[in-house]
């Protein structure tokens, strides 16, 4: 992991384009701290994770339905995960 030095560039967040993916820049780590960072050697990164759309974050993450790390391994997973929701959204 990368010291977060700054927030991602433009060219950086053009690598994500479609319209349905958001990018958060976390310089505080708020969402690695919710996920169980207690140090620096437990810091939440390259991980990737499907949420049941309308599943609320309150305390602590709701479950997901996949998750994984770190995520080359898991984007098989990922797209599985992401088709069988919005196959279930289209019925």
């Amino acid at each position: 992991m990368l010291p977060d030095l700054a927030a991602p560039s433009t060219a950086t967040l053009r690598r994500a384009s479609d319209t349905r993916v958001s990018q958060y820049w976390d310089k505080e780590h708020l969402v690695s701290h919710l996920m169980g960072e207690r140090d620096h050697s437990s810091v939440v990164w390259d991980y990737v994770a499907v949420f049941q759309q309308g599943e609320l974050w309150d305390q602590a993450p709701p479950q997901p339905i996949f998750a994984k790390k770190p995520v080359i391994r898991g984007i098989d997973g990922a797209r599985d995960a992401l088709r069988q929701l919005l196959e279930a959204n289209v019925k």
